[in-house]
């Protein structure tokens, strides 16, 4: 990606926005040509997930299918020319687990725009 390219705005999606969406922020928050938030889908979520965030996002990772059904359920009208990924990644690691950390570098990277 050349320097005068805006970031990839890259958004990860979880239930609570406490362990899963936290850390996959932190571990691409320096991953060259993106820009990373995270947010949660529970009322009371860390971060509650809101239309704007989704709006602002260029790309979409949700850890669990059933994430992308609430995400598409709540928010289609703004999911409109988005690309959302699910990752797959069950809700039974810790906030930077060694374990969900290699998950996420395995099932995101590929989908990053090329540093």
């Amino acid at each position: 990606m050349s320097p005068q390219c805006a970031p990839t705005r890259v958004l990860f999606i979880c239930s609570r926005n406490q362990w899963r969406s936290p850390t996959a922020e932190a571990v691409f928050a320096d991953a060259p040509g993106v820009e990373c938030l995270s947010a949660g889908l529970n009322h009371d979520a860390e971060n509650p997930l809101t239309a704007e965030l989704v709006d602002w996002a260029d790309l979409i990772f949700v850890m669990e299918r059933d994430h992308q059904a609430r995400l598409k359920a709540r928010f289609r009208p703004q999911l409109t020319g988005k690309t959302v990924v699910c990752l797959g990644i069950p809700d039974r690691y810790r906030y930077m687990d060694p374990a969900l950390v290699a998950l996420l570098r395995a099932r995101v990277t590929r989908h990053l725009p090329k540093g």
